[in-house]
């Protein structure tokens, strides 16, 4: 399993870096999504640690349990969490903690989120479907979010934003962009609209 490099020293050197020096806002940001959507990529693609992975083979049993329907090919899946660190200008570093994206790890739902202050939200334009279930644990939790379309090699190109707006029940403010996951600038990229989100949202809104 490809992982981005580590930029800490081992633990049997000086002691492991637990943060960077210059930190002053850590954040602990949720990255959420149904199932094969690319959150392990994104994370992997940003982190300038090591990231963390809690990934198991796809078993036959799950196989009958999980929605294989457009990641025919996916042979793993997060069964706990990813995990990954990146700083940003000003001190901001962003803790990232991917989620599981099936229904039957829901239980874990609640503990992960707890002292998130917001969440990006990857969704596939080839089964917009599959994104409702998390969308609907983001709003339910009272989250900010964003959403990203990662760009599949085979996703359609032909949606506008107003049109898929209305299909994923958007409200005007929520931001919407389009990344690659695999990318690290177009990664970082959507987690900046959601930081630009979580700042300039409104005061009441915000309470």
């Amino acid at each position: 399993m490809a992982s981005a490099p580590s930029s800490t020293p081992s633990a049997g050197a000086s002691g492991a870096i637990h943060q960077p020096d210059a930190a002053r806002d850590l954040v602990k940001i949720l990255v959420a999504g149904p199932f094969g959507v690319g959150k392990t990529t994104l994370i992997d693609s940003v982190s300038e640690i090591r990231p963390l992975h809690t990934e198991e083979h796809l078993s036959e049993a799950s196989t009958q349990v999980d929605d294989l329907d457009g990641v025919r090919d996916k042979a793993t899946t997060t069964v706990a969490i990813d995990f990954g660190r990146i700083s940003l200008a000003g001190g901001v570093v962003l803790y990232l903690f991917g989620t599981p994206g099936q229904e039957r790890f829901r239980s874990l739902w609640d503990d992960i989120a707890y002292g998130a202050l917001g969440a990006l939200v990857l969704v596939d334009s080839r089964r917009l479907d599959a994104s409702f279930d998390v969308l609907g644990l983001v709003e339910e939790s009272g989250l900010p979010y964003a959403v990203a379309f990662n760009a599949f090699p085979d996703a359609p190109t032909h949606h506008g934003e107003q049109r898929l707006r209305r299909a994923l029940d958007l409200e005007p403010s929520t931001p919407l962009v389009t990344c690659d996951a695999r990318d690290a600038h177009s990664s970082i990229d959507a987690l900046l609209a959601l930081v630009d989100h979580l700042i300039t949202r409104d005061p009441a809104e915000a309470r």
